[in-house]
């Protein structure tokens, strides 16, 4: 019998639930500042906020479904690179690189 080596996805893991949980911030952020006054649409920051919610749910296909989790986070980033297009870029990449990484590590 062979024996299957297994690579632990961690790294994926570890880098979706830190730029959703960014994402999720600063998507709350834009809302939060929208209400208080200033011009925008509240659309765009919960356009975010969905991407980050993507992301989250990808986070718990990394063991069962990899190529799934990886265009899910790929589709999670560009959302929430749209809905806060400056304050999201630090969650956006964090996102990108956990689907990069799960759709091309071996």
């Amino acid at each position: 019998m062979k024996k299957i080596k297994s690579t632990s996805r961690t790294f994926e893991q570890i880098l979706g639930v830190l730029g959703s949980f960014i994402s999720i911030i600063s998507g709350s952020f834009i809302i939060f500042i929208e209400s208080g006054g200033m011009q925008g649409n509240s659309f765009i920051a919960v356009l975010s906020i969905i991407g980050a919610i993507l992301g989250f749910i990808s986070v718990f296909y990394v063991d069962k479904d990899l190529e799934f989790a990886g265009v899910g986070f790929i589709v999670a980033a560009i959302l929430v690179l749209m809905g806060t297009p400056r304050l999201g870029i630090l969650g956006s990449v964090l996102i990108l690189i956990a689907g990069m990484s799960a759709l091309f590590r071996k």
